[in-house]
């Protein structure tokens, strides 16, 4: 059954959104727990700081960009991985979501710019994609999230 291409490549496609969409959540979590123990941390050695997230507005830009390496360093490693490319398709959900998030949250105030952002990031990812000659399953993974965030957010939605 799996051999037939059309039934593996629907299959690998709802692979990437259902597993994707699992470890997007699981990365939100993650998110969360990063900066929860980062603001530990910090309260251990510092003990004058009641709520660092209010008291200092660098903060909180500085936590979510400290998010962001820490992402892009597990993404290098899993990238240059020996793991198959629907694996490599699947997580690539993850960098995706956070690079057009990251830009929406740090430019929510113009979302024109934003927007204009988010679509020459697409365009160059889709670049890269084309000239490395990458299989289908990398574009669909792009436009998935791309898509997914984007109607997320004309429907109002905020992360």
């Amino acid at each position: 059954m799996f051999k037939n291409r059309y039934i593996k490549n629907v299959l690998s496609a709802l692979a990437v959104a259902v597993f994707g969409f699992v470890l997007l959540n699981l990365t939100f979590l993650f998110d969360f727990l990063f900066q929860s123990l980062i603001v530990r941390f910090i309260k251990l050695f510092i003990p004058i700081i009641v709520d660092p997230e209010m008291d200092y507005h660098w903060f909180p830009p500085m936590m979510h960009a400290s998010f962001v390496v820490v992402i892009g360093l597990i993404s290098w490693f899993i990238f240059k991985s020996k793991l198959g490319k629907i694996y490599k398709a699947i997580y690539s959900t993850v960098p995706l979501a956070v690079v057009f998030a990251t830009i929406g949250i740090f430019l929510y105030r113009w979302p024109v710019l934003a927007y204009g952002i988010n679509t020459l990031v697409f365009g160059v990812i889709l670049f890269y994609l084309y000239k490395t000659k990458k299989p289908w399953i990398y574009y669909y993974t792009l436009i998935l999230v791309a898509l997914v965030l984007l109607i997320f957010t004309l429907s109002g939605g905020e992360i």
